[in-house]
Parts: C-alpha cells; structure tokens; sequence
C-alpha cells in the first residue's frame, strides 16, 4: 500500500491541492484542498466521501458506521451505481446497483484549474472479473471538480460491437440540520414510482417533505425548474443546496426512516434525521442504449 501511494504522488500530486494517502482500513484515498474547498475521495468505488466549500458545513453525509472494506459498497457520500440501478433485472444473485461503487478506479489524471478549483479523472475498464457479472467491453471515466461547487461527469463508452444497455446513479448522500425541517424543491407536478406502496404511479402535487420512509423514483425529470435543478432547503442549518443534473431523466427521493435505519449494520438508528438522498438517475425507462463506440455523460453539480 505505502509503495501505491508513494507511486501515486510522484505521478499524480499537485502542489498545495492534491494529494494521495491511506484511508480508512488501508484503502487508498485522495484528498483535495485548495482555496475554495476541500474534498475525499477513495479509490474504491471512485468515491466522494466529503465535500465543504469554504466557510461553509459539510455538504455530503456519511455514515460514522461506514464500513470501509475492499469489494464493499460505502454508506453515504456519493456512491457510483453502475451499470445497473437496483437489483439485477435478471439474476438477483448479482450485485445491487451493480459493480461500479466496489471496484478500485484507476487515477487517469489530475489538473489545475485557473479558476483555483481542482480536478481528477478515473478510470475503469472491463476485466474478468467485470466480464462474469456482465458479458460487455467498455470504458468509463469519471472527472470530479471541486471548487465552489461539486461537479461529477460519469461517461459510459461502448468499446465493444454490440449494442449495451446500462442504467445507474449518483446516489448522493445529504447532510441536513434535520429532516423534519427541510423540503425538497423541483419535483412539483412531476410522477413519480411510489417503490413502498406497489410501485404504484403518484403525482407530486406540493414541495416534498419527508415525514416517513420514502424510497421514490420520479420520472420525465430533466425539465425540473430551470436547467434540472431540485433544491434542498434547510431551515436548521439555514442553508439551500442546489443539485443541477444532464444526461438524467429520472430522480430518486430516498430517506429510510426509523425502522429500516435500525436493521442497516451500517447505519446509525438516528441518522435519518440528518440525511436525505437526491439521487441523479438512470432509472426504470430511462435506461440508456449505446451503439458501439456511443458514450453517454451522467452528470450533477452540487452548490450552495
């Protein structure tokens, strides 16, 4: 692990901004800190695991129960879903959401930007182990900007000779003062898949306020306010953070309340409280298919 992070740094570190080192359990991370903000990123899963702007509370929520293990999905921040959102459509033996948040990226660059934010892109391609769980060549690369605002571009590329359908998200984790006293903006008027009442279809027919479990898929979501924005509005940390999203059609709501937080090993029992997830998606029909040598960007920046 020393000699990776040692090798990382030599090749990949800027100067006061970037740089590399052993987190959690030995996992390997990256940590950014320039004038507009810092950020956390593990290899694993090309994961954000922080993100504060300066002068201002962390942004994202993680779990304090987060379990950093090699080849195991981490609670909180923003998790890459990839590429496949949920359980497998046919074999539910396989991976939820897909492998992408459990594998190790690859660092493909780092920059400095003139505007002082900082970026990294990463890299993964398919291997055996990829090809076992799903039979398609392919390239995805993912840029992370951190600056005054979080900007994440995921981009899928076929590299093979079939077409390829692939669904995912960035399954962003909120930190709010409390639940009960934040709504959600931008979802009004739009339908949405109620996934705890039958995946019946229901209508958003006022700002969203969270009072119980709400696991929801909404749809036809790209015209949401203007430029696809939703809106967390905070009335206890007396803050709004604004969530611009391309390249999605879909939009899941998900806070697991009381009861499911409880059976969660890796979740706090109150941490309901102090999270909700606005998750850009590739859901249900907004699957996406790629012809050979297609791409498709799923992009968020996160604000305040």
């Amino acid at each position: 692990m020393a000699h990776q992070i040692e090798a990382l740094n030599a090749q990949f570190a800027l100067p006061e901004q970037l740089w590399f080192q052993t987190g959690e359990n030995g996992l390997p991370k990256v940590q950014i800190d320039n004038k507009l903000a810092s950020a956390e990123i593990y290899l694993q899963g090309g994961h954000i695991t922080a993100f504060q702007p300066r002068g201002n509370k962390p942004v994202l929520w993680m779990s304090p129960l987060a379990q950093f293990q090699r080849n195991k999905a981490i609670r909180g921040g923003v998790p890459i879903i990839w590429p496949w959102f949920g359980p497998h459509a046919i074999d539910k033996h396989k991976p939820q959401h897909g492998f992408a948040r459990t594998t190790e990226w690859q660092v493909n660059a780092t920059k400095a930007l003139p505007d002082s934010s900082t970026q990294l892109q990463l890299q993964m391609q398919d291997t055996p182990a990829t090809q076992a769980l799903w039979p398609h060549a392919f390239e995805l690369n993912l840029s992370i900007t951190v600056g005054t605002e979080l900007k994440i571009e995921l981009t899928s590329r076929n590299t093979g000779e079939q077409t390829i359908t692939i669904g995912g998200a960035l399954h962003s984790y909120f930190a709010v003062g409390d639940i009960g006293q934040i709504h959600i903006d931008g979802l009004l008027g739009h339908n949405y898949i109620d996934q705890l009442d039958s995946n019946r279809i229901k209508r958003q027919h006022e700002a969203i306020h969270i009072r119980q479990e709400v696991d929801r898929i909404y749809f036809d979501t790209e015209d949401t306010c203007t430029e696809g924005i939703c809106a967390i509005f905070d009335a206890k940390l007396l803050r709004q953070i604004y969530i611009k999203r391309t390249g999605s059609r879909s939009t899941v709501i998900w806070n697991p309340w009381e009861k499911k937080a409880k059976a969660m090993a890796d979740f706090p029992d109150n941490g309901y409280r102090q999270m909700v997830c606005i998750e850009t998606a590739n859901a249900v029909d907004d699957v996406r298919h790629l012809a050979p040598g297609e791409t498709h960007t799923l992009s968020q920046i996160i604000g305040l």
